[in-house]
């Protein structure tokens, strides 16, 4: 029995190696990954854009928490918390963040613990109790970064005709923060304040590569620090980018259309032993009794609750690393 639970144990891990190793980026789209990054490295930035978001000081509040937020602001631990709450544009902080995690964490491990004794138990779903909160930040910053993808060709296209009418630079961004649709609008507004603050230009825009963390956008950045140092006709290369950036747009919808049926299926099988558990006890009530309070019972219920997790950040990961 122990040298099939071996096996067993070692399959999993080579499954779960192939299907990580299946659905990563490509050695080409690494390539391309690395290529703007060392562009966008090249520029210098100022220490400003090396530190934690300007945007979140805007945040701040007064009292405890803001005395709390404050310590925490300077510990390099929370940086990617506050760039994530920043990217997600949520009027939130790093303290509120913190406390609400630790009190669902403590309240949900004591509820699970007290109703059904069993330590492990309780101990997974108060540490999934407290994660929520940052799934939560997570969700806000995609859906963000799906929108402005969606606002970016046009912004784009209306930033290349501004200066082919002869506009500036910095004139054209203006033009595109008073006209484009949020959350372009409100990005590109950013751009121009902290310009006319005193701001050098690349360093406003690798900001906005900050606040927004988009593929479209850093190819689009790119384009524009290439062109203002080695020169090159800019409106012609933006439009070739809008084009780019328009066709990639209409292959995610198609392919986010034909994986559909599977991403349904995903969430079936994940979720049907939960609602079979519950629909059992509903008939039988005391049916499952045993999973909870014998010793084999909970040991099964946890082997189930892991494997379970397993398979749904395995789907997970499949759906995730279909990308174009």
């Amino acid at each position: 029995m122990i040298v099939l639970a071996l096996v067993f144990c070692m399959l999993l891990f080579f499954i779960f190696a192939a299907v990580i190793y299946a659905t990563g980026p490509s050695t080409e789209q690494a390539a391309v990954h690395r290529r703007i990054e060392q562009i966008l490295s090249t520029h210098t930035r100022s220490q400003e854009v090396a530190a934690v978001l300007p945007s979140y000081l805007d945040k701040r509040e007064d009292g405890f928490l803001g005395l709390l937020d404050e310590r925490l602001a300077k510990k390099r631990l929370t940086h990617g918390l506050q760039r994530l709450i920043v990217q997600g544009q949520t009027s939130t902080t790093v303290a509120k963040i913190l406390l609400i995690s630790g009190a669902a964490a403590i309240a949900t491990f004591a509820a699970v613990y007290l109703f059904f004794s069993m330590l492990l138990l309780a101990v997974g779903c108060g540490l999934l109790a407290g994660v929520i909160p940052t799934i939560f930040l997570q969700y806000k910053r995609a859906k963000r970064i799906a929108a402005f993808n969606n606002a970016l060709p046009d912004a784009v296209e209306m930033f290349a005709r501004a200066l082919r009418v002869g506009n500036s630079l910095v004139a054209s961004i203006q033009i595109v923060a008073e006209e484009s649709v949020e959350p372009a609008k409100t990005e590109f507004a950013e751009v121009f304040k902290k310009q006319n603050y005193g701001l050098p230009l690349r360093d406003a825009l690798i900001q906005m590569i900050d606040r927004v963390p988009s593929m479209d956008l850093q190819v689009v950045v790119t384009a524009i620090l290439v062109q203002k140092d080695s020169g090159g006709n800019l409106v012609e290369i933006l439009e070739r980018t809008v084009a780019v950036i328009r066709d990639r747009l209409r292959i995610q919808r198609e392919i986010k259309t034909h994986t559909a049926q599977g991403r349904m299926t995903g969430w079936i099988l994940c979720l049907l032993p939960l609602a079979m558990l519950l629909c059992i006890n509903l008939l039988n009530p005391g049916y499952s009794t045993v999973l909870f309070h014998d010793p084999t019972g909970q040991r099964l219920l946890y082997i189930g609750v892991g494997l379970l997790s397993l398979g749904a950040f395995l789907i997970h990961q499949i759906v995730k690393g279909i990308e174009v």
